[in-house]
Parts: structure tokens; sequence; C-alpha cells
């Protein structure tokens, strides 16, 4: 950063400044006369040297990085272009500016001390008001992008929940919502059914039609269970060809009768749509669990799978209690 002289030896104007625009008033034009011009070769970084300054660029673009090592920012960077200024909240803070500013190009600054600010707003209502507008046009342009970060987040949070083969809920969603439907369902008294099942001999499926078969099943298997479902019931994919459906406010020979007709929807689904050859060369060994008093996510999951591994253990292609 090299001084290059001052503002009233340049050939530039307050009314080039944004901060000063419609401010015609002698006294500030002579306040500023002595203020450095600075120049700063491309890729340059301001050294501020713990001091409260504003900067205002006159020639060429600047990065501005805000500061990350409050937690408070995450490292978003600002352009910076001709007559905008950086550091007003270090001069109203009255502490150094922490942002790192570095040059895109070849650029010229004006630099004026934290103290002569303050001088110029007492002196100049048009100043105080350009920076009252300046300061709430960046506080509703963070608003604006914090929401749509909060959007963002949202809409990646509901993908990272869903499995991306099947559509159907994921295991990180299961976890997340299983335990609070079970709280929920011992806190009102009522009944929750737990079905999990496993496509049947799907290794020997995989190694017979291949793999992009497979998926073909996966997703037929989906679609049988997600349109024979209630609004209020859920499914998901628990893990390679287990999935799980989770029935609230749903008692125990309810729950055997949706577990007996997904068994009967899956063998006669179709997966290979050219062909329509059906199921049974896939089925699945559906296991029913219940609720009961004092069960977590864990208990109700393992009696779920050690019921379904009883209706392997009868034939497959079954439901087991």
């Amino acid at each position: 950063m090299e001084q290059i002289g001052t503002f009233a030896a340049s050939s530039y104007t307050i009314r080039d400044l944004h901060l000063f625009r419609d401010i015609d008033d002698e006294q500030i034009a002579q306040a500023l006369a002595d203020c450095a011009v600075v120049r700063l070769a491309p890729g340059t970084t301001v050294e501020n040297g713990n001091r409260a300054r504003l900067y205002i660029l006159l020639r060429g673009a600047l990065a501005v990085e805000a500061d990350t090592r409050n937690g408070m920012a995450d490292g978003t960077v600002s352009k910076i272009l001709p007559g905008e200024s950086v550091g007003e909240q270090s001069v109203l803070d009255e502490a150094a500016n922490l942002a790192s500013i570095s040059a895109l190009e070849e650029s010229e600054l004006l630099l004026i001390e934290g103290e002569l600010v303050w001088k110029l707003i007492d002196q100049s209502n048009g100043l105080a008001r350009n920076l009252l507008r300046l300061l709430s046009f960046r506080i509703r342009a963070a608003n604006a992008l914090l929401r749509r970060r909060q959007k963002l987040g949202e809409f990646y949070r509901q993908l990272s929940m869903n499995d991306g083969l099947t559509g159907m809920y994921n295991r990180a969603w299961m976890n997340d919502m299983l335990p609070k439907l079970i709280a929920t369902a011992h806190r009102a008294g009522t009944p929750l059914a737990l079905v999990m099942l496993d496509l049947d001999h799907f290794k020997r499926f995989n190694d017979t039609h291949g793999h992009l078969a497979g998926d073909d099943a996966l997703r037929a298997a989906a679609d049988v269970i997600s349109t024979a479902l209630r609004p209020s019931d859920f499914a998901l994919r628990y893990g390679g060809e287990e999935l799980m459906v989770i029935l609230p406010e749903t008692a125990e020979a309810l729950a055997l009768m949706v577990a007996e007709r997904l068994c009967t929807r899956m063998r006669e689904a179709p997966i290979f749509r050219d062909m329509r050859i059906p199921l049974p060369h896939i089925t699945a060994s559906f296991g029913v669990a219940m609720l009961e008093a004092g069960m977590d996510d864990s208990a109700l999951i393992a009696a779920a799978d050690a019921a379904m591994y009883r209706a392997k253990e009868g034939g497959r292609n079954r439901v087991a209690r």
C-alpha cells in the first residue's frame, strides 16, 4: 500500500464519494483535503494497523471478506466498486477493521481516520443521513441473503433426509423422527406400529438380472408401499433392500392387515416395464412390532427386525408378528 498523495491533490471530488453524495459543503471538502490517497497493486491486502478507518475506493475494485474469527460471519466476499466505502462498522464501533480487504486490480483508496469521520458526522446531517441509508441497505441485503441461505439450508436438509434411489425417507430421517413419534405415542397413550420388510433373495435377483434391474426392483417396492399408505403413515429405506413403515395411531390388527396388503401387492407389482414380468421373482418378508410401555426406538426396531426374521424362517413372502 503506497501513498501517492492527498485527496486535495487528486483529481477526485466529494461528489465521487457515495457517502458524500448530495452534500455540497466546502468545510467537508477542506476536512478531507489532507486525507491520504494510497495505491494498491493487484492482490495487495490493506493493512489497517489496528485502527478504525474508513476506506473509500476511488479507482479499481476491491474484494472484502468479512471477519470469521467471532463465528458470526461465514467468509462471504463482497466486491467494492469506485465510490463505495468499507469500514463504516469499525468506525462506529471505534474498533479495528477486521475484514480482509484486497485489490482485485490496481486500485486507489481514500483513507479517512475514524476520529475525522465522527467530526464530519457531527458537522453534516447529510453525511449522517447517507451513512444511515448505506447501513440500512446493507442490513436489508444481509437479511435477504440470510433468508436465501436458510431456504437453501432447509432444501439441503430435506434432501439429506430422502433416499436418492427410491425417494423414500432415509435412516437419517428415521433417527430424527422415530424417537419423536414414539414420545408422542407414549405421552398420548396411542398405539404405534412398525413394519420392517426385506426383499427376499435380493442378491440372487441382482446376480441374475443386474444391479440396474435391482434398482428398478427397489423403486417398484417403494412405489408399492408409498401408494398403499395413509397420509399419516411414513415409509423409509432403512438400508440396502430393507424398508420400513411407521404406522402412528394404528392398533395391531390393522397393522397386520396393512402388512398383508403390502405383501400381496409386492408380489404382484411389475418391475420390468417393457416385458411386464410381475413378481414373484422378488417378494418381501414382513415383520410387525407394536410399541409397548417403556419401549424406545431401538427396542421397537429390534422387535420388528426379529419379527421379520421369523417371517423369513417361516418361508419368506409372508408377514410375522
